[in-house]
């Protein structure tokens, strides 16, 4: 049987957490948290120094691509915490977001 996943609501993570957000270029274009680290999910192995100490809230659209990293780094030793929801939760929990455009930032 797995151990289940660490998660909590898009609302409840705190202000000044560390986010990781492992989606696309395109999808972090279009929105995404101002001072989150963009690290696309193919590319989390290779990069894992990159990463902070601490706790790691990590963000996907939708929840299913963080909750695989989330994973991962569980089984590092680290404390993750997948974000349910990702991105479309975030944004309607009223978060703020911003674009790496002159356009509104949305999830895409």
């Amino acid at each position: 049987m797995f151990a289940q996943i660490p998660s909590t609501t898009a609302a409840a993570v705190p202000a000044d957490a560390a986010l990781l957000d492992v989606r696309e270029q395109d999808e972090w274009d279009a929105g995404h948290v101002d001072g989150a680290l963009h690290i696309p999910l193919g590319e989390v192995i290779a990069r894992i120094g990159e990463l902070p100490d601490g706790k790691l809230y990590v963000l996907c659209r939708v929840g299913g691509r963080s909750a695989q990293v989330v994973q991962y780094l569980v089984q590092q030793g680290r404390d993750a915490v997948n974000v349910d929801g990702g991105m479309y939760a975030w944004e309607g929990a009223g978060r703020p977001m911003v674009s790496s455009t002159d356009q509104d930032a949305f999830v895409l």
